[in-house]
């Protein structure tokens, strides 16, 4: 048997932040059991952008970013990339690839069949009709940081499962 203390760092932080998804997996189907589907789409939506803007907060506080900082395309890119992988389990983290590929773009894409809300509603059988809440997650993080952007694709249903993948692009507007 192992100690605490003899647990690493990144195994530390993938199991609380399993924890964390799981929870947020758990509250999401016991709403949608105790409530209907539309009932636990509309409220994790509205959770999201009610947390949004806590977690950016102490994401800035974290890693010491001032407004300005935001307000640049390194400045949003370092920043974006460091708040997802402190955030993220590193097992979830790892299935995705979050990428600046133009002065103005954050493009996204998820291994195929790896977006943890993708397997999790497919397990509790609700993947049809989920409105995804993932990418609506970074939408609310830009909102509350007041970076106008664009996306493509709307994020409204899953996407997964919708298209078989999961991939877009923030297109941020300076």
């Amino acid at each position: 048997m192992r100690r605490l203390e003899e647990v690493g760092r990144e195994e530390l932080k993938d199991y609380l932040g399993k924890g964390w998804l799981t929870h947020d997996g758990m509250w999401f189907y016991h709403t949608y059991l105790d409530s209907g589907m539309e009932q636990a789409n509309r409220i994790n939506r509205q959770a999201i952008r009610s947390l949004a803007a806590i977690e950016m907060a102490r994401a800035r506080k974290v890693l010491r970013v001032e407004d300005g900082d935001l307000r640049t395309w390194e400045g949003l890119q370092s920043f974006m990339r460091d708040a997802l992988e402190m955030t993220l389990p590193q097992s979830v983290f790892s299935r995705a690839s979050f990428t600046f590929v133009s002065p103005n773009m954050f493009h996204w894409e998820w291994e195929d069949g790896e977006c943890f809300a993708y397997k999790g509603m497919q397990q509790l059988g609700v993947v049809d009709t989920y409105v995804c809440g993932v990418m609506f997650r970074i939408e609310c993080w830009l909102e509350c940081s007041g970076i106008p952007y664009t996306v493509e694709p709307e994020i409204d249903k899953c996407i997964m499962h919708e298209t078989g993948h999961c991939r877009g692009d923030f297109t941020i507007l300076f």
